[in-house]
């Protein structure tokens, strides 16, 4: 049994993720079964993703560690971790994968807050008189 890793991130969540390979197609999510750590459906497909594009849905286990951010990210984080890990499997699965857009890091990050204003853009009410 061969073992795969891959590291994730996405805002301020990160995901450690293992593929054993062959497996039979269980993921799991701090020690919880994917549908109980992602209940939302759609974060649920995003994990999945990298493994439907290159054919491995219940071909291998996952093993996933995820912290830091809310659920949003780190199912986008563990999307990147899932896909690297692949990679690192089989180096030509990349072709298939960068055209789908899972091994590229989402840049955008919580803008900071400036002074002077009441958020990072919104400014405090203006009056005129």
């Amino acid at each position: 049994m061969n073992e795969y890793r891959g590291l994730g991130r996405r805002k301020n969540a990160v995901a450690r993720v293992r593929i054993l390979s062959p497996g039979s197609g269980k993921i799991t999510v701090n020690s919880k079964t994917l549908e109980e750590f992602f209940p939302v459906e759609i974060l649920q497909k995003a994990v999945r993703k990298p493994l439907k594009i290159v054919d491995q849905e219940g071909a291998v286990d996952l093993h996933i560690r995820c912290h830091g951010g809310g659920i949003t990210g780190q199912a986008g984080a563990a999307q990147l971790g899932v896909a690297r890990a692949l990679v690192r499997m089989d180096e030509a699965l990349k072709e298939s994968l960068r055209p789908a857009g899972v091994m590229t890091r989402d840049p955008r990050m919580v803008e900071r807050k400036k002074y002077g204003r009441k958020k990072a853009r919104k400014r405090f009410q203006f009056s005129k008189r």
